[in-house]
């Protein structure tokens, strides 16, 4: 969508090594945009392979209040959602050890044959325990790819132009953004919701005959033959049973469930303190709230757009496709506000831009639950998600260029991983409060309401559904977005420090 190049003078150059191996020199004006002759088909290969994760993850937000009540699963709905993001969490950490060993190939391919793996199996789903089940092997895959992607950028690519090929992962989703909701809205209603998930894989064949040629070109770490860090991967793998075992808790309000619940903390906690870097949790300026703020920003959208669908179905009426379609105009703000922050004239604001994009954020989930009052049109979600997208791409694609400007080049797999695990941890958290909070305020009504719909119609509305469930998750997630934006003041080094050019991701022992 862009080449804007900020200029070299606004980057800190000691950040990055002018004689690494891993990073490329500057290339020839002619040569120098991410669509110039240098980085042409690498940038294409890119997007195509985000493309394809954009377009699943639209399809699927439109298809899955009707997979739900089809496999009589709503009051797992949540689940369905966090279950990705918990097997992710181990899958980023395995990922950047496995970039920084053997360069990113290998485990991107992987994560695209994974991620390919998961859709069918949840589309041949019998129940709504083995459609989790496949969503989860699809985070097995995507964790693999999204942290490959970032490794990608940071050998493929030379500091000027990170901010301009960040941009266009953002632009990547504008497309699949306006034509998922419409083509999944109706095959869900037309031919049913499992040619959704089964049909998206061909669509992987793409990205592997347009990268692959590139990426054999990447060099590989000056030390690629280390060994795999198997205590960071066995803390990813630590904090994915335990979110796993807290979000199998959170769907059981009896008091046997304190037990799982137990568990998973005590897996959960000390694994997640080593993982992150050191100060993460408390905000600590620098690269540690960088990592933070994508936790919070990430989590608090998804959670709350993960009930804007079923809101308006369960609600209001919609159908699938209208429902989807609500959320389109985010995904094109979204490019926008990613495209704003890599003007070379913004460098210097860049902190400022992130605290902008969360209090956007925020303002917009508190005026989503306005729908639930009948006699507001159902499109203040659409002109709200306008907003919360454009918010959303200033902080999260100027989050990914402080984290490669803060990182040596040896530490991008680690680092990424470390990025994408506090977006994973923060999506599998607020999803889950928003589904204990859903069930807490009655929104098991909501399941009972819909239990004898068709699998295919759109619901109409049932008088004993209770719209305070849906209130209480947008709430909550409004609150998460503010914390974000407080967070967002740290994410400056202190003037007397130099930033740690790598995250202390596990204490001394």
């Amino acid at each position: 969508m862009t080449t804007a190049e900020p200029r070299d003078s606004d980057l800190a150059a000691s950040d990055v090594p002018s004689d690494s191996p891993d990073v490329p020199s500057d290339p020839a004006p002619a040569e120098g945009g991410v669509l110039g002759r240098t980085h042409r088909a690498l940038t294409l290969g890119i997007i195509s392979v985000v493309s394809l994760i954009a377009f699943e993850a639209s399809a699927v937000n439109t298809a899955m209040p009707v997979a739900a009540r089809a496999l009589d699963g709503i009051e797992l709905y949540a689940f369905a959602f966090s279950a990705y993001f918990t097997a992710s969490l181990f899958s980023m950490a395995l990922s950047g050890a496995w970039c920084d060993r053997n360069g990113p190939l290998a485990p991107l391919f992987s994560g695209i044959f994974t991620f390919g793996g998961g859709l069918l199996l949840a589309g041949a789903a019998p129940t709504m325990w083995t459609f989790v089940a496949g969503r989860a092997v699809q985070g097995l895959g995507g964790g693999l790819v999204i942290v490959a992607l970032y490794v990608v950028v940071s050998r493929a690519y030379p500091e000027r132009l990170r901010p301009a090929v960040l941009a266009s992962f953002s632009a990547a989703w504008v497309l699949p953004v306006i034509v998922g909701p419409v083509v999944s809205g109706t095959a869900t209603e037309h031919v049913g919701w499992r040619w959704v998930f089964l049909s998206i894989p061909v669509l992987i064949l793409l990205p592997l005959a347009v990268m692959l040629p590139a990426l054999r070109k990447l060099p590989r770490t000056a030390d690629g033959v280390a060994a795999l860090d198997r205590r960071r991967i066995l803390l990813a793998l630590a904090v994915a049973v335990g979110a796993g075992l807290l979000q199998y808790a959170g769907q059981d309000l009896r008091p046997l469930a304190l037990l799982p619940a137990a568990a998973g903390l005590a897996l959960l906690v000390p694994s997640v303190l080593r993982l992150l870097p050191k100060g993460t949790f408390r905000a600590a300026r620098g690269l540690p709230s960088v990592v933070l703020i994508r936790g919070l920003a990430a989590g608090a959208l998804l959670a709350a757009e993960s009930f804007v669908p079923l809101m308006l179905v369960t609600q209001r009426g919609l159908s699938p496709t209208l429902a989807g379609l609500s959320l389109t105009g985010g995904g094109l703000t979204w490019a926008l506000g990613s495209y704003t922050q890599s003007r070379p004239r913004l460098e210097p604001y860049r902190e400022r831009l992130m605290c902008l994009g969360m209090l956007l954020m925020a303002l917009a989930v508190a005026l989503v639950p306005l729908a639930l009052v009948e006699t507001v049109p159902a499109a203040v979600v659409a002109g709200a998600w306008v907003i919360a997208g454009f918010g959303m791409g200033l902080t999260i694609s100027s989050g990914s260029v402080l984290l490669l400007k803060l990182s040596r080049p040896e530490d991008a797999g680690r680092n990424s991983a470390s990025l994408q695990v506090s977006d994973a941890l923060g999506n599998i958290t607020f999803v889950g409060l928003s589904g204990i909070l859903f069930i807490a305020f009655g929104g098991g009504a909501v399941a009972t309401a819909q239990s004898g719909a068709h699998a295919g119609a759109s619901a109409a509305v049932h008088p004993a559904a209770h719209p305070a469930a849906f209130a209480a998750v947008f709430a909550a997630m409004s609150l998460v977005a503010l914390v974000g934006a407080y967070v967002a003041t740290r994410l400056r080094p202190a003037p007397d420090t130099r930033p740690e050019p790598g995250p202390a991701t596990e204490p001394a022992v």
